[in-house]
Parts: structure tokens; C-alpha cells; sequence
């Protein structure tokens, strides 16, 4: 028999008052996946997160994991785990202590995988420390600990990178990684785009409470074009060269030099050959694949606008995208 689907979220909505902080959300998150729940802050992911593990009850749309609803029974959390905002803890108690509290709330065999825990976290050698002289990666380490008691098959994490330094993201990052090699499905939400750039397989990236994207980071780079960094000895010259050739778009000044969009390698080619004849030095031209941070600009500020917003658009920069379905 095929396993569930570990979210399944549809038309879900939360409103406070005139305020609707999430708008007819659905996302789908697979087996398998390390999924990136992207936005600006205050775009409604921590909102939708709370709704996912039965926190809060949704103004409309329904929450399904592994097919159950949070909202009518409990039994829907059995295997998942994971935090809102930042986990807490009694500072006075040390990590091991900490874990003792969770492990009798959650029974069974929780209490059994406390070392195992804390050893999968990187906490073993401070389990002995009062919590209260933790630094802020390890309080987030150790509410991944708390969470893996569970023994989930998903975890749900809540800007769990925010406000730590190089090493710890390092740690964070390799973290889950791990955890995802081990066959657990992790639903991430973020704003820090080289950690999901780094970690996700798929993405859904909201604004204003709704989906503006959701797919694979390929496809979204796909729907977004190549553009071309080119650099010459005359960049006014070579702007104007580029702008009158067939099949070369969007042609704009920048400081690293001129960026265009092109139709094809032949255009391109075709575009190289006429800066030879013009007498235009070229030092560079080179193709440009778009960032998830240029994606997730174009798609959450202003009316989207901008040449790769315009062709992911059929050439239209105020539409703004769909969700893929």
C-alpha cells in the first residue's frame, strides 16, 4: 500500500480581522523531499506553519499529513515533529534534563532515544550544561533533539538557521542534510536563500499570504531564462550593437557590464560575430543562470516586474505568476 502524502494543504486561509495573513494556500510536499517554504517576512509562513501542526485553527482550507487532519484528532502528529520560532527550554536544567521533560510528555519509547538524539545533533559532550549558557545554535540543535524523540518521518523546522553565525548554518545545514539521507521528509521555511539554494529539492515561495511559485528549483530557472553577462572595451558601443540584433532581448547596462536575454546559442553567436565586425573588444561573454535570490526578488517585490518576471510571463511583467500545480 503506497504511503501517504506527508502534506497535503489546500485552500487554506487565515484571517485576523480585515487582515488575511494566509490566502488560498495549497502545497503539496512528497516523500522524500527537503522542501523550502520561502518569503519575505510577514508573508504568512510562520502563520501557515502553526495551521500545518493543528496550533491554530484555519479560517478555511484544510491541512492533511500522512492523509489525517490536525484539527480532529492528535493521532494526525504521530510522526511528525518539528518547531515554531524558536524552541524553548527551562535554562536552569541541563540539555539532557530538558530532554527527560519531553520525552515523559510525548511516553512510549521517547525516553529510549534521548542519546541517540543528542549524539545526532552534535550535543553529547554538552548534554551535562545548563541550557541557559547555550549559544543560540545549540538551543536550535536541541530542539531538533527534542523533536527526533518523536522519531518522525517529518519535520517541520521554522527558520531554524536564523541568527546563527557561519559555523553554526554550516552545522545547520550538514544537520539536515543528514537527517534527509536518512529518509525523512523536512519541510524548512526561510528567508535565507543560499541555505535553501543549498539544502531543497523543491520550493514554494509566497507573498502576501499566497503562492507565487511552487515546483522544483530547475523548473523554476527554467521559467525564468538564461540571461548573458557580456564585457567589452566599449560598453555603449556594444549596448547599441546588441540591442539592433535579432533573437537578443532585454539588453541593460549594469555594473559588472551588459546583461541581455537570447532566444537561442545561435543569436548569441550571431551577436559575437557582429561585435567583431564592429570593431567592439569583447573580454567576456558569458552565460548567466539566474539565482534563486534574482528568483525570489522578482517574484516577491513590486508587480514582479523585470525582464526574467516577463518571459517566465509570456513577455507580460505585471501578470504574476501561478502556482504550479
Amino acid at each position: 500500500m503506497p504511503q501517504a502524502t506527508p502534506i497535503e494543504v489546500r485552500g487554506l486561509v487565515k484571517r485576523y480581522g480585515d487582515l488575511v495573513a494566509v490566502d488560498q494556500v495549497d502545497l503539496t510536499v512528497e516523500a522524500g523531499d527537503v522542501f523550502g517554504y520561502l518569503g519575505p517576512n510577514g508573508a504568512g509562513k510562520t502563520t501557515s506553519l502553526r495551521m500545518m501542526l493543528g496550533l491554530i485553527r484555519p479560517s478555511a482550507g484544510t491541512v492533511r499529513l500522512f492523509g489525517r487532519d490536525p484539527q480532529l484528532s492528535v493521532k494526525a502528529l504521530e510522526g511528525v515533529a518539528g518547531f515554531v520560532e524558536a524552541p524553548s527550554f527551562y535554562p536552569y536544567l541541563n540539555g539532557r534534563e530538558n530532554l527527560r521533560l519531553f520525552a515523559a510528555l510525548d511516553g512510549g519509547e521517547a525516553a529510549t532515544r534521548i542519546e541517540e538524539s543528542l549524539e545526532i545533533v552534535g550535543l553529547a559532550g554538552r548534554a551535562k550544561d545548563r541550557v541557559g549558557g547555550y549559544s543560540h545554535g545549540m538551543r536550535q540543535r536541541l530542539g531538533i533533539a527534542a523533536a527526533l524523540l518523536r522519531k518522525p518521518r517529518l519535520l517541520l523546522l521554522d527558520e531554524p538557521a536564523t541568527g546563527l553565525d557561519p559555523g553554526g548554518m554550516r552545522d545547520m545545514r550538514d544537520l539536515i542534510r543528514e537527517l534527509s539521507a536518512s529518509g525523512m521528509t523536512v519541510l524548512l521555511s526561510s528567508h535565507l536563500l543560499a541555505e535553501v539554494e543549498e539544502l531543497c529539492n523543491r520550493v514554494a515561495i509566497v507573498r502576501s499570504g499566497r503562492v507565487a511559485y511552487q515546483g522544483s528549483l530547475a523548473d523554476l530557472r527554467a521559467q525564468a531564462g538564461e540571461e548573458y553577462l557580456l564585457r567589452t572595451g566599449d560598453e555603449e558601443r556594444a549596448r547599441a550593437v546588441a540591442g539592433g540584433r535579432p533573437g537578443i532581448a532585454d539588453v541593460t547596462a549594469t555594473d559588472e557590464g551588459t546583461r541581455f536575454g537570447a532566444a537561442d546559442d545561435e543569436a548569441v553567436g550571431a551577436l559575437s560575430i557582429a561585435l567583431a565586425e564592429a570593431r567592439v573588444p569583447v573580454f567576456e561573454l558569458a552565460r548567466r543562470h539566474a539565482t534563486l535570490e534574482d528568483l525570489f526578488f522578482s517574484l516577491t517585490e513590486g508587480d514582479a516586474a523585470g525582464p526574467a518576471a516577463a518571459r517566465r510571463n509570456g513577455g507580460d511583467p505585471a501578470r504574476t505568476p501561478v502556482e504550479a500545480r
